[in-house]
């Protein structure tokens, strides 16, 4: 009989948890017993603190959805419920043009805003950003003064006034500077022997060169450009002992020494940086005996020379790239050949950095810095600066055309003027220490930013007015705490009512959750006949039967729920953007862009943010790669005749802003601008010969130089045609004359010839008549036979 009233006791509680588990939601299903971890279950949950709470003795859950919570009689003053807001606090205007001082000009709205946000929730915000014209630009050349650059030096010398003239089409206020650099002046870098060699590193090569030194400030930033060319004209060759130069040194000190080298706040700050030699790295300095890191801090002298030379190892490309976004700088690589390949795979650690193919005596740096620049001011491209880690955030970009391009936070192929505008949506995914934290979202290079604060709404008011040892929870056997009491060790019940030396064995059956299943799923204590869940090192455990936790769900490559997602009570809740039973396939379609703008290009499809090539020969990252398909000149051709012909397929069914991505630059005629550039041509309606070249940049952006006049047939000339017409006839008659004539006259002779050999043949005496007959004929008859 016990037995039997036992088992029916069981079912009676398992239709009951049937029964509460239909009518639960995702904030009662959790099981959480404080006010913090109910905000942190969902946006929507809410945390009752009033002490008493149900009505006509029903009892409900303090976590569960607002409306609830007040049809269960919980008063709205009771309710812990923050909500989630956006505030914009400051909007000006983009400006149009940089007049006067840049301080006042605008390129990035709104300049702050300040957000409030719940665990799980998101809110969204639009980033615009402009370029404005005529913008002041600091210009400081940086320079390699090895040996080997001695016919640079001599070459920069001329260039230095079109260098001012050419950046001075594009801003009317330029400022320019030059600086210099060898390696470090200790050994193995430098020449020790002979001693003269210390102040002459050319000692014994019948030259002199200046001592060596590691990086020197020689002009700073200046308005006066003609100091420039004549600074650069009292420049002296050093030499150093080992291939690679100190050029990282220099560097960094060019960025950091904003006020020794003149940096204006209010204006692109341009490094450009020239040699033919690779560069030493961080921990290079240990072949000196030189361990202690670069600090990041400038330390020229008075006579303006890196004094830490011989201190302070090479600075690492993390070290750099913090240092050059916190100062706005745009760094510009303009190298020799054969070293291209190396500072390119510099340029893809560095953000906001270009790299140029310079000529071996630098005859070509002036077109290698306009063109950089032009493919700076051409790029907007967002940068984070203090974004905490439990802040996720997402970009869709709205670039030309009006064109929304998801996952992507950076926009390309713009002219001056042109606006571009980023919608960013920052989800809340965990509560931080502090309660408040500043992050900056600027564009690369540029000192415009957005500074927005937010609030984590990780806590509630309620929490402030806790009650220590409350005399409502048991004769204060606990916390009193948003309407629960918190029970001291040993103390269990909502009011820490029940004591663990008071459990008895026969509580156990409120403790189990199915027939044959083991108490609190195994993981917890029946205490007072409720389960008492332990604690764990993975994770949470939680639950009535403590049959719930935050741990055991599938896993992506060692990560939980990929790292994409939490996991609850068995099962992923993904992160926005992210989808799948662990959270490993990705919705976002950035990565699966092509250069030519198309997903997958054209030849597949994306599948968690990955391509799959259905289209026959396919392959590649971005199927992009396809020998049995059309070539780049087919493909580009199209989007050459719609963009800069304003004709064609693309331009008749209007899909040319969405299929042709390339930058258009009409030139005279084709140069070289790359090995991996491709030269195009083809035959328009016209039929005339249509010449472009298809080329990608380091960044992947596509540029096609189209000649801007194309190589048409000349029409036929009537009067020459005529004119040739009469004449072939009148050639060909005279020709027919003349054969004739030569034909008669190889006749005349032959038969002429013929009768001089005739007469030549005859036999007779001078003085007879050949043609002489007698008159008396003699005949003889045969017949007659007399005598």
């Amino acid at each position: 009989m016990a037995t039997f009233l036992h088992r029916l006791l069981l079912i009676t509680s398992l239709l009951s948890l049937t029964s509460n588990l239909v009518s639960s939601n995702i904030c009662t299903s959790r099981g959480v017993s404080t006010c913090q971890q109910c905000l942190a279950v969902h946006p929507s949950c809410a945390w009752c603190s009033q002490e008493e709470l149900g009505k006509g003795g029903s009892s409900v859950s303090r976590c569960d959805l607002k409306a609830n919570l007040l049809d269960g009689g919980c008063g709205e003053g009771a309710v812990e419920f923050p909500v989630s807001t956006l505030e914009i606090q400051k909007d000006a205007p983009l400006s149009d043009r940089a007049s006067g001082t840049a301080d006042d000009v605008t390129q990035i709205k709104p300049q702050k805003l300040h957000m409030k946000l719940r665990p799980g929730d998101a809110k969204r915000f639009t980033v615009t950003v402009k370029q404005v014209e005529d913008y002041p630009v600091d210009l400081y050349y940086l320079m390699d003064l090895s040996y080997s650059m001695k016919d640079d030096l001599a070459r920069l010398y001329t260039l230095g006034n079109q260098l001012a003239a050419t950046m001075g089409r594009t801003t009317s206020n330029l400022r320019m500077g030059f600086g210099a650099f060898v390696d470090k002046t200790t050994s193995p870098y430098m020449y020790t022997y002979p001693p003269e060699a210390l102040e002459n590193p050319c000692f014994g090569m019948g030259t002199t060169c200046n001592a060596q030194f590691g990086f020197k400030n020689v002009l700073s930033l200046t308005e006066k450009v003609e100091r420039f060319t004549e600074e650069v004209g009292k420049q002296q060759i050093s030499r150093n002992r080992d291939a690679p130069e100190g050029g990282f040194d220099a560097i960094m000190q060019a960025v950091v020494c904003k006020e020794r080298i003149g940096w204006r706040s209010d204006a692109s700050h341009l490094l450009v940086f020239t040699t033919d030699a690779k560069t030493h790295i961080a921990l290079d300095g240990r072949v000196a005996g030189i361990v202690q890191p670069n600090d990041g801090q400038c330390h020229l002298d008075v006579d303006k020379v890196y004094d830490k030379s011989t201190a302070l190892d090479y600075p690492s490309l993390a070290l750099m790239t913090e240092k050059m976004s916190e100062n706005n700088i745009n760094l510009i690589f303009a190298v020799t050949p054969h070293v291209v390949p190396l500072y390119l795979e510099y340029s893809n650690l560095i953000p906001g950095t270009t790299v140029g193919n310079l000529s071996r005596d630098s005859g070509n740096v002036i077109q290698l810095i306009e063109k950089a620049y032009a493919d700076i001011r051409s790029k907007v491209q967002l940068e984070l600066l203090g974004v905490p880690e439990e802040l996720n955030l997402s970009f869709n970009a709205t670039c030309l055309n009006g064109e929304v391009i998801p996952g992507v936070k950076s926009c390309s192929g713009l002219k001056i003027g042109e606006t571009v505008s980023f919608s960013v949506g920052a989800q809340l995914r965990g509560c931080p220490k502090e309660k408040s934290r500043t992050f900056t979202i600027k564009p690369l290079g540029f000192k415009d930013a957005l500074e927005v604060t937010v609030d984590f709404a990780c806590s509630c008011d309620c929490e402030a007015q806790a009650e220590a040892n409350s005399s409502l929870c048991s004769q204060g056997n606990g916390t009193y705490e948003c309407g629960v009491c918190h029970c001291h060790k040993g103390r269990l019940g909502p009011r820490c009512e029940c004591s663990v030396e008071d459990y008895s064995p026969s509580d156990d059956a409120n403790c189990i959750q199915k027939l044959d299943s083991p108490i609190c799923s195994g993981r917890g204590d029946c205490l007072c006949g409720q389960c008492s869940c332990h604690t764990s090192e993975f994770g949470q455990i939680w639950g009535t039967y403590c049959q719930c936790d935050n741990f055991n769900c599938l896993r992506f490559k060692g990560a939980l729920c990929s790292g994409n997602g939490k996991c609850n009570c068995g099962s992923c809740d993904c992160d926005s953007g992210w989808t799948g039973v662990n959270c490993n396939c990705s919705t976002r379609t950035d990565g699966c862009m092509s250069n030519i703008g198309l997903l997958c290009s054209g030849r597949g499809h994306c599948q968690c943010g990955v391509c799959e090539c259905t289209q026959p020969g396919a392959y590649g990252a971005k199927c992009e790669k396809c020998p049995t398909c059309p070539d780049a000149c087919t493909i580009k051709k199209e989007c050459v005749e719609c963009q800069h012909f304003k004709r064609g397929q693309y331009t008749s069914d209007n899909t040319c802003s969405i299929i042709c991505k390339d930058e258009i630059r009409p030139v005279d005629e084709l140069g070289f601008h790359d090995k991996n550039a491709v030269n195009c041509s083809y035959k328009d309606e016209n039929d005339c010969v249509e010449r472009f070249q298809y080329y990608e940049d380091k960044s992947g952006n596509s540029i096609l130089f189209v000649v801007k006049e194309p190589e048409c047939p000349e029409g036929p000339d009537i009067l020459v045609v005529l004119l040739a017409v009469a004449g072939a006839i009148l050639l060909l008659g005279l020709a027919a004359l003349l054969i004739w004539k030569l034909v008669i006259t190889i006749h005349d002779r032959r038969e002429f010839a013929k009768f001089e050999e005739e007469r030549a043949k005859a036999k007779w005496d001078t003085g007879d008549n050949p043609l002489y007959k007698g008159a008396t004929s003699t005949f003889t008859n045969v017949a007659y036979r007399g005598k």
